[in-house]
């Protein structure tokens, strides 16, 4: 099966990287479950020496989610933040990177409490506001680390305009494109040299896989991603390549519903009297509602967030979901709810938090694929 150069989004979501198997025809990439392969004599082999280094399942995974963010080569790795570890290994002591202020917690704790051990450092700013972008570079800046929907309070950054800015300053951009998923906004298009994903979440879909995955366009990135790695060994396995596989083949369309639902309940709870605030990229009321359509043009997807009056109220509504699952993660194909204060952002200090805009009353949903009506029915039972 021969992919078509100019083969339209879903067609290479089901068919990049995946050849029939030459030894029975299977169509569906097998789990190459082994740790070493038989070489045939010495210095002569079938391009495979041992799994740490090559493994043909998670080889295919790789070319898959190339061709889906549009990149040069894709490299998979053990969860999420061992990809953002790989991004940050390119660095040097002495190095200075401008993140995110709104970043997942995961990564401000690597950045905070690890990587500064080590001589990197961070300067955290909004990065939906370019000139506090501009003014954050320093002779010594590197790395550009930008996460556009931010998790949870899904602000929004331009990633041409970070791009261009990043490129002329000489420093690279990678982008973590998690929360959109590459159905929805394309990073490497809009001047990204680097993307990654927590493939734990859309990419996979089903919520039993733990794993993570960068993207590179430069030869320079390709070349020491490959290095690195092999050589501290953070792999995603063949059996986790293999779900994410199967998660990739129905992207496109479990990103319709998850944004069709997304939209709903944000619209829904907009109208709440007990909702003191809605965050979500595709209401009109969004301050960033243009950028969000002209940047992801193909909808907001599902994750949006609210606030009630209190955390008190925010803790009765959490404890009351019957549908719903209360539980950290997100992009499964069932609506997860969640307490970034306390849960996903408890690494975060307090009062970096406020600064961000993420209170103590605020509660994250990841839409799900269910009947919209089952969503609203436990939502309003819950908040009354």
């Amino acid at each position: 099966m021969k992919l078509a150069k100019n083969a339209r989004f879903a067609t290479v979501c089901l068919h990049a990287g995946q050849e029939p198997d030459p030894s029975t025809g299977a169509i569906i990439t097998p789990i190459f479950q082994t740790s070493t392969y038989v070489q045939e004599e010495l210095g002569k082999h079938k391009g495979f020496e041992y799994a740490r280094t090559q493994n043909p399942t998670r080889a295919a995974l790789e070319a898959n989610l190339a061709a889906i963010e549009g990149g040069k080569a894709a490299f998979a790795f053990a969860s999420g933040m061992s990809a953002v570890s790989a991004i940050t290994s390119r660095l040097s002591s002495g190095d200075h990177v401008i993140v995110t202020d709104n970043t997942y917690g995961g990564t401000f704790r690597l950045f905070d409490k690890v990587l500064t051990r080590y001589g990197l450092q961070f300067s955290y700013v909004d990065t939906s506001r370019i000139e506090e972008v501009e003014r954050a570079f320093t002779a010594r800046t590197k790395l550009v680390f930008v996460e556009t929907p931010t998790n949870p309070v899904l602000r929004l950054s331009d990633l041409a305009e970070i791009a261009a800015l990043t490129h002329r300053k000489g420093a690279i951009l990678a982008v973590d494109n998690t929360f959109a998923s590459p159905c929805l906004q394309r990073p490497i298009a809009l001047g990204a040299d680097l993307v990654m994903h927590s493939t734990t979440k859309y990419l996979n879909g089903h919520s039993d896989s733990i794993g993570g995955v960068v993207i590179a366009t430069r030869d320079e990135d390709i070349e020491w991603l490959r290095f690195i790695q092999n050589s501290a060994g953070a792999i995603l396995s063949p059996f986790d390549s293999w779900l994410v596989l199967r998660g990739t083949k129905t992207l496109p369309l479990r990103m319709k519903q998850h944004t069709a639902n997304g939209t709903a309940l944000a619209q829904f709870l907009e109208k709440h009297p007990k909702v003191t605030k809605v965050i979500y990229p595709g209401l009109p009321s969004h301050p960033q509602y243009a950028l969000a359509k002209k940047q992801m043009p193909n909808g907001c997807g599902g994750m949006l967030s609210f606030e009630v009056a209190s955390l008190d109220v925010a803790r009765q509504v959490l404890n009351r979901f019957k549908l719903m699952a209360l539980a950290e993660s997100l992009g499964g194909v069932e609506t997860l709810v969640c307490h970034p204060a306390s849960m996903t952002h408890a690494s975060v200090p307090p009062e970096r938090r406020a600064k961000i805009g993420l209170s103590d009353a605020l509660i994250r949903i990841s839409a799900g694929i269910e009947d919209i009506d089952d969503l609203i029915e436990d939502l309003e039972q819950a908040l009354r």
